[in-house]
């Protein structure tokens, strides 16, 4: 069992590690930037060491201050939540290098699984489903290229093999936009992640964004909490997120979870981790592997009753996977709603001081969120101020309850995104299930 853990993030999901931590009787280290000193975690953390100025580069980012700060605590390991250093291979390396215990996978799985092409090699090879496409990096051969396009078929994506977040991708409708849009793409790379390496695949026009929660040990164990759907997508950023995920037939589910747990053994997956799939029509195709918690894993935890966090504390520990797949039930529905500090209309950030704050309560609703009365959002970070879950017998109950929970939701001083939240829950095409990456973007017109 660890002792002293180290938690480097902060917001929300600083809060959601401490509170595991002190279930386990683990103490805490909490580091913060300047502007942070206030957060609630810090504030409840059994020490608090400032690691630098507000900028996240000169404080979250940095990797030689924060291991310092567990020299100088004693910490034995980190826990880097999501964002930030959560899937930088090199922090966790520089952590095991320096005698302390990262939170999470080697940093060989982190490396691979971070490299696109490379993920879905790995994938190819474990037998997960991929997209069709070049399996591959695209070299400047460009008649390799257009032979490797009408193979797969137009309309494709050209995608960088470093890139996230929506970021590094380019659709391409026809042969004539190929060569052109190979080399844009390449050079966008280039200039955001230092790495001009791209991919092909095929691109699929209506899929929903469903994603498998993996927990595997290191040592031979691994077992699946289900699924989920991320399909409410703005700017390829999730907005709502629920579990199981609706609509999806039976055999079709078996088969991808089955395939998940299997590959966790065959990388030597340890801690935590989420496959990442676009399922259309019947199909699933994997497009990357997170390396760490998710921001949903609240509606994974409300509907198996496991604490995902937790495992990830008891694996680090060095113990061996404490369930089976058979101890692993699926009861009911759960849905989350991302709440920002942001226009419901505009989605401009709105940093500012919490004037009046009241949370949402009942049978059902978790709330997880760092904020109170008085509390200023700084304008440094994301927008996440805080995330509200509610499960439910079926999926109609847990979404009944969600607008309920938007409802008493209370937020003074600064502009939130809850009118946007009430707006989608109410929305009779989501309220079916089932809809696709796209739909938001439609309903809203961009």
């Amino acid at each position: 069992m660890l002792e002293k853990v180290l938690i480097a993030n902060r917001g929300e999901i600083a809060l959601r590690i401490l509170r595991s931590c002190k279930e386990l009787g683990i103490k805490t280290v909490a580091v913060h930037s300047k502007v942070d000193a206030n957060l609630k975690h810090v504030l409840l953390a059994d020490e608090s060491i400032c690691i630098g100025p507000n900028s996240s580069t000169q404080s979250y980012l940095n990797v030689p201050a924060i291991i310092s700060a567990m020299e100088i605590s004693n910490s034995q390991a980190v826990h880097p939540g999501y964002g930030f250093l959560a899937e930088n291979a090199d922090f966790a390396e520089k952590v095991e290098k320096s005698g302390f215990i990262f939170i999470g996978p080697s940093a060989s799985v982190i490396r691979t699984m971070g490299d696109k092409v490379a993920a879905i090699a790995s994938m190819i090879k474990a037998g997960v489903p991929t997209v069709p496409g070049s399996n591959g990096p695209l070299n400047s051969n460009s008649n390799r290229s257009k032979k490797i396009g009408a193979k797969v078929g137009y309309p494709v994506i050209i995608k960088a093999a470093a890139g996230g977040g929506g970021r590094g991708m380019r659709v391409v409708r026809s042969e004539g936009e190929l060569s052109d849009a190979i080399q844009l793409t390449k050079a966008e790379a280039k200039a955001a992640f230092g790495d001009d390496t791209v991919y092909m695949e095929k691109f699929l026009e209506d899929p929903r964004h469903v994603e498998v929660q993996v927990i595997a040990d290191g040592q031979g164990n691994a077992l699946h909490l289900g699924d989920r759907d991320c399909s409410l997508q703005r700017r390829h950023q999730k907005v709502i997120e629920e579990a199981p995920a609706p609509n999806i037939p039976k055999a079709a589910r078996d088969a991808v979870l089955k395939a998940c747990v299997e590959a966790c053994i065959k990388i030597d997956y340890r801690g935590a981790g989420t496959f990442e799939f676009l399922y259309e029509k019947g199909e699933f195709f994997f497009i990357e592997m997170n390396t760490r918690i998710q921001v949903e894993h609240p509606v994974t935890e409300m509907i198996t009753g496991i604490d995902i966090v937790k495992e990830q504390l008891l694996i680090a520990g060095g113990e061996k996977l404490s369930m089976r797949q058979e101890d692993i039930v699926i009861r009911g529905h759960a849905f989350e709603c991302r709440i920002n500090a942001e226009d419901s209309s505009t989605f401009m950030p709105s940093p500012g001081k919490i004037t009046a704050y009241h949370a949402p309560g009942g049978n059902g609703v978790r709330v997880d969120s760092h904020i109170y009365t008085g509390y200023t959002v700084p304008p440094y970070y994301d927008s996440l101020i805080g995330k509200i879950i509610t499960r439910g017998k079926d999926r109609s109950g847990a979404l009944a309850r969600m607008a309920n929970a938007l409802d008493e939701l209370h937020i003074e001083g600064i502009k939130t995104n809850i009118n946007l939240q009430k707006d989608l829950v109410s929305d009779k095409e989501f309220s079916r299930g089932g809809v696709n990456i796209h739909y938001l973007e439609k309903k809203l017109g961009i």
